[in-house]
C-alpha cells in the first residue's frame, strides 16, 4: 500500500493530511500560525511561519501514522489563493505575504481600469479587477515599498512557496495563476492585455502547470527539515477553492457546493467559463484539466459567526466552558427562541468589505432593526440568516445559468444541522452534508497528486473518499417568512452603501 501526503495552506494554520491509496484518511494533524491584521483592511503572514507548520506538521504525522517516509508516494498541496509573495532570485520571502483578504490596494486596482474597462478585463481574466487579487498587491508594494519591489524576482501565492522550499522549483498552477487578476483564463497564459494596462512585465509571475504536473521532488534540505525521503515526487496542486471542488466531489458539470469555512463561497464545475452580467461571480481554472470553477465568495462567512461569539455571545461561551460543550451547539440551540426572520432584525455581514455579490472593500456590518424588545436570541438568528442572504444571492445567480436543486455544503459551518436548515429554506434546495466536513481540500491536493502520479485512473475516484450523511429538505412555513424579508436585506445594503463610504473616511 502506498500513501499520499497533502497539506492545506489555511488562514489560520496547515493542516496536514495522510491518505491511503484507497481513500482512507489515515491521520492528520493541524500547526497553527499567526495573521497580522491593521489599518483595518490589511492582513499578512510570514511564509517562514507556513514552511514551519508544514515541518512541524508532517514531523508528527510521520510520528503519529507510524508510516514509513518511503512509503509517501505523493506530496500535493492546495493553499490559500489572491496573496502576493514576494521572493527574491533565491527564493527567499522579501517581506510577509499580503493575502487574500487584504484590501489595501484599490489605488492601484483603479490604476489598472485607468487603461482598461472592467468589462473587458473581466471577459480575460474571469474576475473584477479588485484589491483582494495578487496583481493590485504587487503594484502596491511597487508604489509604496520600492526597495522591496526592486529585489523582488517573482510574485508566487502560498502553495507556491512551500512547492518551492520542497523542490527548489519556483512555479504555480493555472488555479492559482487565474486568482492573480493576471491571467487569461481561456488561453492558460499570463495575459499581456492586462500586464500591459498594469505596466509591469510578465517576467515577475512564475511558470504555470496544470495542477497534476509533477514540479519536482524532496530536495535533501528539505528531507532534513521535514523527514520525507529524498526524491518523493511533489505535486503542482492548487488553489484551496478549486482543490475544495475536487474534493466535496465537483469533478464534472452538474455538482454545486457551498463551503463555509471563515470564509465561504458557492462553487461549481463548468465546461465554460461563467461571465455574469454584473460581474458578480468569478470563474478559476479548475484543478481537473479542461474544467472551470465559477464561484462567489462571501468574505466573511464563519469569520462572522466567530465574531458573534466572540463578541455578543460571552455568555454561551462561558456556559460552554462550564459544561464541557460546544459554544456553537448552544448558541444553536439558543437562537431557535427566535423565529425565522428573527423577530425582524436584519445582519449585514460585511466585516471586512465584501467580494460577492457587491465588491465594495468599503461595506461595514450592522444591525438592522434593534428593539428593546430585540434579544440576544433574534441577534444570533439575524447573523447566521444574514451570512445566508448573501450567500443566497450568489446561488440565484448561478440559477441564471445553470439549475440547482442540491447544495453539498463543507467546512467548519457544516456541523450544525440548524444552520443547514436554514440553509434549505432560505436557498429553496435540498441540503446535503457528506462524511467529510473540512477535509475537502486535503482530499482534493491528495487526488490531485493521486492523478499526476498514476495512482488514480482519473478524479471519478473521488467516490471512494466521500458519501453522503445527511439530507434536508426545505421547510416550506420557514420558507414564507423568508421571502418576505429577504428583500428587506437586499435593501438594507443599498440604502447604506453612502454611509459605508463615509465612515471609511474616518
Amino acid at each position: 500500500m502506498s500513501y499520499i501526503l497533502a497539506h492545506d495552506l489555511g488562514t489560520s494554520g496547515n493542516k496536514a493530511t495522510l491518505f491511503s491509496d484507497q481513500g482512507e484518511l489515515i491521520a492528520h494533524c493541524i500547526v497553527s500560525y499567526p495573521t497580522n491584521y491593521f489599518n483595518r483592511v490589511w492582513a499578512e503572514q510570514d511564509p517562514n511561519d507556513w514552511w514551519k507548520a508544514v515541518c512541524e506538521s508532517t514531523q508528527q504525522l510521520l510520528n503519529k501514522s507510524k508510516i514509513d517516509s518511503s512509503q509517501i508516494a505523493v506530496v500535493a498541496l492546495s493553499g490559500q489563493m489572491m496573496g502576493s509573495t514576494c521572493v527574491d532570485k533565491h527564493g527567499n520571502p522579501l517581506r510577509p505575504s499580503i493575502i487574500y483578504c487584504d484590501q489595501r490596494s484599490e489605488k492601484e486596482a483603479s490604476d489598472i481600469l485607468s487603461n482598461i474597462s472592467m468589462e473587458n478585463a473581466y471577459k480575460i481574466i474571469g474576475h473584477r479587477v479588485a484589491a483582494v487579487y495578487s496583481l493590485p498587491k504587487l503594484l502596491w508594494i511597487r508604489n509604496n515599498e520600492p526597495e522591496i519591489f526592486q529585489k523582488t524576482f517573482k510574485t508566487i501565492c502560498a502553495k507556491d512557496y512551500i512547492n518551492f522550499r520542497l523542490t527548489n522549483v519556483l512555479a504555480t498552477d493555472y488555479s492559482d495563476a487565474s486568482s492573480t487578476n493576471a491571467f487569461d483564463l481561456c488561453a492558460k497564459k499570463w495575459s499581456q492585455t492586462i500586464l500591459h494596462a498594469a505596466n509591469i512585465d510578465e517576467s515577475f509571475f512564475p511558470d504555470v502547470f496544470p495542477s497534476t504536473h509533477i514540479l519536482g521532488e524532496i530536495t535533501g534540505e528539505a528531507a532534513k527539515a521535514t523527514g520525507l525521503k529524498v526524491g518523493t515526487p511533489v505535486c503542482c496542486g492548487g488553489g484551496d477553492g478549486t482543490c475544495a471542488t475536487v474534493g466535496v466531489g465537483s469533478v464534472r458539470p452538474g455538482i454545486t457546493y457551498l463551503y463555509l469555512g471563515s470564509s465561504g463561497w458557492i462553487g461549481l464545475t463548468t465546461e465554460n467559463p461563467i461571465f455574469d452580467t454584473e460581474m458578480r461571480t468569478m470563474t478559476w481554472a479548475h484543478c481537473v484539466p479542461g474544467y472551470y470553477h465559477p464561484t462567489g465568495s462571501v468574505q466573511t462567512a464563519g469569520a462572522a459567526y466567530n465574531w458573534l461569539k466572540e463578541q455578543i455571545c460571552t455568555a454561551e461561551s462561558a456556559e460552554a466552558k462550564i459544561r464541557n460543550e460546544n459554544v456553537y451547539q448552544l448558541m444553536n440551540k439558543f437562537l431557535l427562541q427566535s423565529p425565522p426572520g428573527a423577530n425582524g432584525l436584519l445582519f449585514l455581514p460585511y466585516l471586512l468589505g465584501e467580494r460577492s455579490p457587491h465588491w465594495n472593500p468599503n461595506a461595514r456590518g450592522a444591525f438592522i432593526g434593534l428593539t428593546l424588545a430585540s434579544q440576544r436570541c433574534d441577534m444570533i438568528r439575524s447573523v447566521m440568516e444574514g451570512i445566508t442572504y448573501n450567500f443566497g444571492i450568489i446561488v440565484d445567480i448561478f440559477r441564471q445559468h445553470i439549475p440547482i436543486d442540491t447544495i453539498t455544503v463543507i467546512g467548519g459551518g457544516a456541523k450544525g444541522l440548524v444552520w443547514l436548515q436554514m440553509m434549505a429554506d432560505i436557498f429553496d434546495v435540498k441540503i446535503q452534508r457528506p462524511n467529510f466536513l473540512e477535509e475537502a481540500t486535503s482530499i482534493g491536493a491528495a487526488m490531485i497528486g493521486g492523478v499526476g502520479v498514476g495512482i488514480f485512473k482519473d478524479f471519478d475516484v473521488i467516490e471512494r473518499f466521500l458519501r453522503i450523511e445527511e439530507t434536508l429538505e426545505p421547510h416550506l412555513e420557514n420558507q414564507k417568512s423568508y421571502k418576505k424579508i429577504r428583500p428587506l436585506f437586499d435593501k438594507a445594503y443599498q440604502s447604506l452603501i453612502g454611509l459605508f463610504d463615509e465612515l471609511r473616511k474616518i
